[in-house]
């Protein structure tokens, strides 16, 4: 009989019943939802829903915004959004590598008035406001925005992503040394502890490094990992667990493989409740409740056959909202070709409407406890999320694993690993590996999927006659103020990005600026010069 296993290699057995559940804890490992540890839930028996979302950016802000507003017009609860490539990677559109690039994979944000633009006449108070993009920058910014059109900071929901472990070698490389990472890591969360207290500054992304091929087990091992890094680096600047971790939340991926990613998720959850409780001592109950949000796989996405991409979206998101996370966006059919088209947003969006809407799905809190397989499955899920940290963290401080390309290796290795699979037919995609049909009959919604972006080169010179007509006194005034803040390396920096932005310093510009002042080159591909 052939052995069937999930895709972080868990035996799966034809049938569960009783015997597997023998010695089972109910009480303490399940309780009801809302109480620790949290495997079923943060919120108690009741209805609910999710924080419905897609994710959003294309060209320069303002055309994004009009995206922003079309989605809230169709019933969308709050607005996600991810910058392109080059200000991924903190480099100005204006940077001669950036030319093909700006606003094709994202919006192209380089300083305050595209920030400013991006969210113009939103409704900043009444809805989240989230992003893929750099984060201390962009809470900055957010910030004084708000402020700008008389919003009260204290009131702004939303989130930042924080990666610094994984970042550099599994995402854009901003070339910035790890202990800068995660010093703007740590700043951000302080800073948004302090002035935006409803705001999620720790987002554990481990939805981006999993796009590299890893299994649920890895991914949320690695998550884990760097959490407990970053909370022990707030604790040593004298924050209180309990001012900083109610606002903790992680974005995990969803993948193909349903009752893995349900399990996961539950099982994120009690690791969390105990960790914040048991290792660091958490008093408030929130702190031990992370909010969980998704991002359906856009690995799983293919360009072959895109219509299936709306069965597998809408499969993900089922087992998100059956795993019960706090927020879902869901990957475009149009994924494997480029940033979602109005068509493809609005399958989405409408995807997790009617999910909410239709199925009465959302009138049970985890409908799947007590299932034999799905509390086996997460008790096996948590046992080697653990060992896999435990396992990771002996080899050494993972701040040397990062510094010495160990985590780099490991997204290589996890690639090949999946690309291998993939080929062999041991993953299993249908239109990709199994089910083909010709290109030539391969058309349907390929009207869409195929519409080609053309780099955004009005932004280009737009940022360019921008850059020319600025105060450069001050600007250089307050670039050097940041270079003398970043030396120090035991000063937030967030008040003095804030009076950069301000001043009309670009996001290339701040970052070349931190870059020399932790010794290395201003712009490391060596094409911009600095203007101090």
């Amino acid at each position: 009989m052939t052995e069937h296993r999930t895709r972080s290699q868990i035996p799966i057995k034809p049938l569960y019943d009783p015997d597997d559940l023998k010695g089972f804890d109910f009480d303490k490992k399940l309780g009801i939802p809302g109480s620790y540890p949290y495997t079923r839930g943060i919120r108690p028996v009741g209805f609910w829903t999710w924080i419905q979302r897609e994710l959003s950016g294309e060209g320069d802000a303002k055309k994004s915004n009009k995206q922003l507003k079309y989605l809230l017009e169709q019933g969308q609860m709050g607005v996600d959004v991810i910058a392109d490539a080059p200000s991924n990677s903190l480099i100005d559109p204006d940077h001669p590598l950036a030319a093909n690039a700006v606003g094709t994979q994202g919006v192209s944000v380089c300083c305050l008035n595209d920030f400013r633009e991006l969210w113009k006449d939103l409704p900043l108070d009444s809805i989240t406001v989230s992003s893929s993009m750099m984060s201390t920058i962009t809470a900055c910014a957010l910030y004084l925005v708000a402020r700008e059109n008389g919003f009260s900071a204290e009131n702004l929901r939303g989130s930042v992503i924080q990666a610094p472990f994984y970042s550099e070698p599994c995402g854009y490389s901003t070339h910035f040394p790890f202990d800068l990472r995660v010093r703007l890591t740590s700043d951000c969360i302080e800073f948004c502890t302090k002035e935006m207290p409803k705001f999620h500054s720790f987002v554990e992304d481990t939805y981006f490094f999993c796009e590299a091929g890893l299994n649920a087990v890895e991914e949320m091992a690695l998550g884990f990992i760097e959490i407990r890094y970053l909370v022990k680096d707030l604790l040593k600047r004298g924050l209180d667990i309990d001012s900083f971790a109610p606002r903790i939340a992680i974005l995990v991926n969803c993948g193909m493989d349903f009752f893995e990613e349900i399990a996961k998720i539950r099982a994120t959850r009690r690791i969390f409740a105990k960790m914040m409780k048991e290792e660091f001592g958490a008093k408030d109950r929130r702190s031990w409740a992370p909010v969980i949000t998704s991002h359906t796989s856009g690995m799983s996405m293919t360009a072959q056959q895109p219509f299936n991409n709306i069965v597998r979206g809408t499969t993900q998101a089922l087992s998100l909202v059956l795993g019960g996370v706090q927020a879902v966006e869901i990957s475009a059919f149009d994924e494997a070709f480029r940033t979602p088209s109005p068509e493809s947003h609005l399958v989405g969006l409408r995807t997790q409407q009617i999910i909410g809407l239709e199925t009465n799905v959302t009138k049970v809190i985890d409908p799947l406890a007590g299932s034999y397989y799905v509390e086996s499955l997460t008790d096996e899920i948590e046992k080697k999320i653990l060992a896999k940290v435990d396992e990771i963290e002996a080899m050494g401080d993972p701040a040397a694993l990062s510094e010495g390309g160990w985590f780099k290796r490991f997204f290589e290795d996890a690639m090949i690993r999946y690309s291998r699979m993939v080929e062999e037919g041991e993953i299993t995609k249908v239109g990709l590996n199994c089910l083909q049909i010709p290109p030539e009959e391969d058309r349907l919604l390929k009207d869409i999927t195929e519409q080609k972006i053309e780099p955004y080169t009005e932004h280009i010179e737009k940022i360019k006659d921008f850059k020319r007509k600025r105060d450069i006194q001050k600007l250089r005034s307050v670039l050097q103020k940041l270079l003398e803040t970043t030396k120090n390396r035991k000063e937030n920096l967030a008040s003095v990005i804030m009076e950069a932005l301000q001043a009309d310093a670009t996001i290339g510009e701040m970052a070349g600026t931190m870059r020399l002042a932790y010794g290395h080159p201003y712009d490391p591909l060596g094409m911009m010069t600095s203007v101090i």
